[in-house]
């Protein structure tokens, strides 16, 4: 996982955002809404794999094109507060 990841902020219902889970699920078990192959949040496209931060919350990119909640990020341990 990498060690800094972007802050998307909070979904914009005014803009396009991939569904997020909870955890992952088998392809199958989805209905992919669009191409596969990335995820979008607030209109920006990201790869399967890449990381965002929602506000504390870790989502990550898996395919079909969904974000997975991946936990909380404590940015005030990482800044030793």
């Amino acid at each position: 996982m990498p060690d800094s990841h972007l802050q998307a902020g909070a979904p914009d219902p005014e803009r396009e955002t991939s569904p997020i889970v909870d955890y992952a699920v088998e392809e199958e078990d989805i209905e992919p809404e669009g191409p596969g192959g990335h995820c979008v949040f607030n209109g920006v496209a990201f790869q399967i794999g890449e990381y965002v931060l929602s506000g504390s919350e870790l989502l990550r990119c898996e395919a079909p094109g969904m974000w997975v909640r991946e936990g909380e990020l404590r940015t005030d341990v990482l800044r030793g507060s």
